[in-house]
């Protein structure tokens, strides 16, 4: 139980992750203009849920490009395989 297998080992003493602190914010702002959208549509303005749902692919597209961005800028490959 108390034994780590020899390449976990190498693992966790490897370098450290480096987290953008922006990601949540995008999450949360994603999260934030799908609510608006939902609620909008339920009041029944589909004009403005239709917005605010395109709004939200476009904020969920840059946080997920923010995401990428920062692992490229510090050297992790998102696309290279392990």
């Amino acid at each position: 139980m108390g034994a780590v297998e020899p390449g976990l080992e190498e693992l966790l003493e490897g370098k450290k992750r480096v987290r953008n602190p922006l990601v949540p914010v995008g999450a949360l702002m994603t999260a934030g203009v799908l609510t608006a959208g939902l609620i909008s549509f339920r009041q029944g303005n589909s004009r403005l849920g239709q917005v605010l749902m395109r709004a939200r692919v476009v904020v969920q597209g840059a946080t997920v490009a923010l995401m990428v961005g920062t692992a490229y800028y510090y050297g992790e490959n998102p696309w290279k395989a392990r």
